[in-house]
């Protein structure tokens, strides 16, 4: 691995000091809940993340609607950072953040493992990862990673692309060697030649096939869309500020559709990426303009990838995994969404 640490690298350290500094917050803080319900409470703070992979957070960070719009609920906003899914889980479970982007699979994964959070909408349904191998690699096929040594983030969906990938060559997990590294690693590794290949993640594979990486293998299907999971309690106690934040999530959308130039500049900012590398992302592989609401589509797709995470082990039976899916989906909130009662421009 390259001893150069990427601008990813150092946000997703960056990333893990935000997290401690929101759970200090949340230690600190009586919450949401000490009033019973958003009416009640004086005060309260929405710990919420921000991710280069999910475009539309980006927007809504840059353009501070939630903020203005939860200010007069007397409900603050803190931003924390999510180097991936998993990051995002993690947090999830540690309480850091109400709201959090992971991969519809990433949330599967977490409610599969007896972690009180529901999907509450859908920010996007991105072909968002691939496997990724150097330029001059003689990798062209899924069966060729068989005795590879690939790069995956376990938890995210690339690394659930890639148990996809191979099953679709009737390989195993026990075919090939995972190096479990973040994705801003993973990408370092392949770089500096000690894997044969990485299952990327946007933008920071975008920047990598910017600069002569390639992506052999792509299937959107085996992608599972970008959701918005937020903790059980959260939506419990705060149901006023959840139905805001799908609100402003459906104004950012319309807003990037109108503006994907400058959304492709917060993007290019916020991922240090030059920005057509960044427009690239937004106007070939995020396709930002989906439902908000979690269903039958969200449904269909984490049944295939349930029996992925047996097969791997990641989830002791199939059981457990459907019924985490049967309970995984929370539609109330996004099925009112509502841009037009959030200010701004």
């Amino acid at each position: 691995m390259t001893s150069t640490r990427s601008p990813f690298t150092r946000r997703a350290l960056l990333a893990g000091t935000a997290l401690a500094a929101a759970a200090a917050l949340l230690t600190g803080c009586a919450g949401e809940g000490s009033g019973g319900t958003d009416a009640k409470a004086a005060s309260s703070t929405l710990n919420i993340d921000y991710a280069t992979y999910n475009p539309l957070s980006l927007v809504l960070k840059e353009k501070g609607w939630l903020e203005a719009a939860l200010k007069d609920k007397g409900v603050t906003v803190n931003w924390v950072q999510s180097a991936g899914s998993n990051k995002a889980n993690e947090a999830l479970r540690a309480g850091a953040i109400d709201v959090g982007s992971t991969a519809g699979s990433a949330a599967l994964l977490n409610r599969s493992n007896k972690s009180p959070i529901k999907v509450i909408g859908i920010a996007s349904k991105p072909e968002w990862a691939a496997i990724v191998v150097g330029k001059d690699s003689t990798i062209k096929t899924a069966a060729d990673l068989k005795g590879k040594k690939i790069a995956a983030t376990k938890g995210t969906d690339p690394y659930f692309f890639l148990l996809q990938t191979l099953g679709s060559a009737g390989l195993k997990p026990a075919d090939v060697t995972v190096e479990n590294l973040q994705h801003a690693d993973g990408r370092n590794a392949l770089d500096g030649g000690s894997v044969d290949a990485w299952s990327g993640l946007d933008p920071i594979m975008a920047d990598a096939e910017s600069k002569g990486a390639q992506l052999v293998i792509r299937n959107v299907d085996f992608n599972t869309y970008d959701v918005l999971a937020a903790t059980e309690s959260f939506i419990q106690k705060s149901p006023e500020t959840a139905q805001t934040v799908l609100d402003a999530y459906e104004k950012a959308r319309a807003w990037a559709a109108k503006n994907p130039e400058e959304t492709a500049n917060i993007l290019a900012k916020v991922a240090s990426i030059d920005p057509a590398v960044a427009t690239k992302v937004i106007t070939e592989r995020s396709n930002l303009d989906v439902s908000v609401v979690p269903g039958e589509a969200q449904t269909t797709v984490l049944k295939r990838v349930g029996t992925f995470l047996v097969e791997s082990k990641d989830v002791d039976s199939q059981s457990t995994v459907d019924a985490a899916l049967n309970s995984l989906l929370d539609p109330q909130f996004a099925s009112k969404a509502d841009a037009s009662r959030v200010a701004g421009e």
